[in-house]
């Protein structure tokens, strides 16, 4: 497995990859991997020849009172699993790199992504896509896997594809739960052994919000109500946002 630290590594082996005639799939992460990522990995296996896998704590997509000096950085054990999941290259930027002096340019969606999780974190979306494209212009990739469980992120990303007529296969892949049904993810060590069985509640809210739709609901704001019950009945659970969408367009 290759370690790729500056760009001008990453630029030359994206060459010789793309000289060799090698297909070249992205799994883009901010590292702390669990078994999530690793899903990605293997997913991303089924499209190309060569799996690259960036890590990347990026700044930009943290607002002023989020989490960005706290977010896990687990380096040695993600390369570990990496090594053990056979990926080709991990791309290992510095934020100097990403960002070098005096960067000005960010990019922008206009719609999706004001909603939702990007209406309580304003400016998210603005740097999620600009790291994106960076991350595939960067690496010449034909294909970048994304988790669907952050299902507005894949979302806006397939937009920006499609808006700037960009030559990248976007998959979007099915998300992980651990055995109590919470969907994996590195934040999750920041929750307390109370707060981990609160947590179960939003699986399960779903879940019945699910059951009631097969059982033939078709009532958005019933549908709602439904889950809301299921998890406002847990202790410690605040809700920002519940909603009923569209699943291509939300």
């Amino acid at each position: 497995m290759k370690t790729l630290i500056t760009i001008e590594e990453m630029t030359s082996a994206r060459n010789q990859w793309h000289r060799d005639r090698q297909k070249i799939a992205l799994v883009p992460t901010m590292g702390a991997l669990h078994e999530g990522h690793l899903s990605l990995i293997s997913e991303a296996k089924k499209y190309a020849d060569k799996v690259l896998v960036s890590i990347f704590v990026n700044p930009a997509q943290f607002g002023a009172n989020e989490d960005f000096s706290k977010y896990p950085r687990t380096v040695e054990d993600d390369l570990k699993a990496l090594e053990g999941c056979e990926v080709d290259a991990v791309f290992l930027p510095n934020a100097a790199d990403i960002y070098p002096d005096g960067f000005q340019t960010y990019l922008s969606n206009t719609s999706i992504s004001r909603e939702l999780c990007g209406k309580q974190r304003p400016g998210h979306f603005d740097g999620v896509l600009t790291v994106v494209i960076k991350l595939f212009l960067l690496t010449g990739a034909h294909t970048a896997c994304f988790g669907k469980k952050d299902y507005q992120q894949l979302k806006v990303i397939e937009r920006m594809v499609q808006d700037l007529s960009m030559n990248i296969q976007i998959v979007g892949c099915e998300l992980i739960r651990d055995d109590d049904g919470v969907a994996l993810s590195s934040r999750n060590r920041y929750l307390s052994d109370d707060e981990r069985k609160s947590a179960c509640s939003l699986n399960a809210g779903l879940k019945a919000a699910k059951q009631s739709f097969d059982d033939g609901n078709r009532d958005a704001a019933e549908l709602r109500a439904v889950a809301l019950k299921v998890i406002e009945a847990s202790p410690g659970v605040e809700i920002e946002y519940l909603e009923v969408r569209d699943q291509r367009r939300l």
